[in-house]
């Protein structure tokens, strides 16, 4: 009997998943990676409807440190979002496939399996992800019958019921995915261009339920990480969980987002992001403040790219990593405390504070300056040479 590694999530999907493979011959291992969404009582359930459903093993892997290294630093350093507006929170698939192949790798076996639509992008993001790793047989049950079947998930619910197995009648009108960088909510009336609902809200405070009262929080860095909230030293992942409770309360990071996604269809769903929101905002403010300005001009298109990756399913190529080493040293002096202004819906840096700010002896922008009249006319003649010789040649 051959081993086949399965990324096992206990939804519906993944759950449908078990015993199809089982049927098809295979000897199926179930991982479940938390990547920061899951409570220990859920991981334990998630448990339980594995071994229910017939894997031979299941494991629980926590990864929210790996995901704070590996995604959520680079992505503050880059500055970026995707499309200028989603801070790619589909990023712990590729972790999630990391693990898996690990297990195949200790199970001896290259077949790997996830539950995963025809019709979406993480398909995309686990398959590319799976093949830069090397020689694998990836199986996919849900795409193998998608073709065949007009209303998979009703399918899936009757094969389940018809080998004795519970399926759950609690039915959300959302899809939510949620994890340490945030949530994602889809489906209902999101898909059809319309408003979302109260129970849309994940993360963040409805609007009627925003504080009165503004609040100022300091993030303190060190090399461009988040190492100190209002100076409490916290680990990454416990910093970010803080700032999505703090965020959340005024609605911080929270948009609606029609994205042109991998598989060339328009998407549409809202996310809420209040803790990396708040990160990036504090990181751009005390980065703007240390960079030159050849290197403000041009780390954020390095992020840009960076994102883009990211997004479109090559975290693991190699370019992936090229970047990311630029952007890690180009943060050697990103050190400093910014304070910031929480009110609903917006977050503001006020304040930033770091002895690697570039402020010249020899002006203050706007007031004062060591240069005379002259010195400022010539270098103003001389910047605008070009454009000004194109005239006087290409004149009528």
């Amino acid at each position: 009997m051959k081993k086949i590694v399965l990324a096992f999530s206990g939804g519906l999907d993944t759950s449908f998943c078990v015993p199809y493979l089982i049927e098809k011959g295979y000897e199926v291992h179930s991982i479940f990676v938390n990547t920061g969404g899951t409570a220990k009582n859920e991981e334990f359930k998630i448990t339980k409807r594995a071994e229910e459903l017939g894997v031979k093993k299941h494991i629980n892997v926590n990864i929210d440190s790996a995901l704070w290294k590996e995604i959520i630093k680079p992505l503050i350093w880059s500055g970026s979002l995707y499309q200028d507006k989603y801070p790619a929170l589909c990023s712990d698939r590729y972790l999630i496939v990391k693990e898996a192949i690990k297990l195949c790798k200790k199970l001896g076996t290259k077949y790997i399996s996830h539950g995963c639509t025809g019709m979406g992008n993480d398909q995309v993001r686990f398959d590319l992800s799976i093949q830069a790793f090397g020689d694998y047989k990836t199986i996919t049950p849900i795409r193998e019958i998608q073709n065949k079947i007009s209303d998979v998930r009703g399918y899936e619910q009757e094969y389940l019921k018809k080998r004795g197995f519970k399926v759950s009648t609690l039915h959300s009108a959302y899809s939510v995915n949620e994890n340490l960088m945030g949530a994602t909510v889809s489906g209902s009336e999101i898909d059809n261009w319309k408003e979302p609902s109260k129970d849309s809200y994940i993360l963040c405070n409805t609007p009627d339920k925003y504080p009165s009262k503004l609040k100022k929080i300091t993030i303190s860095f060190l090399k461009g990480e988040a190492k100190k909230l209002d100076g409490n030293s916290l680990k990454g992942p416990d910093m970010l969980r803080d700032l999505n409770k703090i965020g959340g309360k005024y609605g911080i990071g929270r948009e609606i987002f029609a994205s042109d996604t991998i598989i060339g269809i328009k998407g549409r769903f809202l996310f809420e992001a209040p803790g990396i929101s708040i990160l990036q905002s504090a990181h751009r403010a005390l980065e703007e403040s240390i960079f030159t300005d050849k290197q403000n001009f041009f780390k954020p298109l390095v992020g840009k790219r960076w994102v883009e990756l990211v997004y479109g399913g090559f975290y693991f190529d190699p370019l992936t990593r090229n970047l990311e080493n630029f952007l890690e040293d180009i943060q050697t002096p990103v050190n400093g405390e910014v304070t910031l202004l929480l009110s609903p819906g917006k977050v503001e840096a006020v304040s930033v504070k770091s002895k690697k700010i570039l402020i010249s002896k020899e002006a203050i922008y706007a007031q004062s300056a060591s240069w005379g009249v002259e010195e400022s006319a010539g270098f103003i003649k001389l910047l605008g040479q070009s454009t000004a010789t194109w005239t006087n040649i290409n004149k009528k």
